[in-house]
C-alpha cells in the first residue's frame, strides 16, 4: 500500500468514522494510564522505603520524618 492509497483511504472517511477512532483512541490512552497510575501505586511504598532508609537509619530512636508541608513527602529529598 503507497502512501497516496493511504491518502486517499484517509480522506475517504466519514467525520463520524475519525470521531470513532479517536474516540477509541482516547478509552485505550485512559485505560493504560490507569493501568500504569495502579502498579505505580502499588510499588510506591517499598521505593520510598528503599529510598528513606539511609535517612531513617541514623535519626535518632522514637523519631520520625516529618514533612511540614504536603508535596514535600512527594519528592523524597
Amino acid at each position: 500500500m503507497s502512501s497516496e492509497e493511504g491518502n486517499e483511504n484517509f480522506e475517504k472517511q466519514a467525520l463520524t468514522e475519525h470521531l470513532k477512532e479517536l474516540r477509541f483512541c482516547l478509552i485505550v490512552s485512559f485505560i493504560a494510564v490507569f493501568i500504569g497510575f495502579c502498579l505505580s501505586y502499588t510499588v510506591i511504598r517499598p521505593i520510598g522505603t528503599w529510598f528513606f532508609k539511609p535517612l531513617t537509619e541514623v535519626l535518632p530512636d522514637n523519631t520520625s520524618l516529618i514533612f511540614t508541608s504536603y508535596q514535600e513527602g512527594f519528592f523524597f529529598i
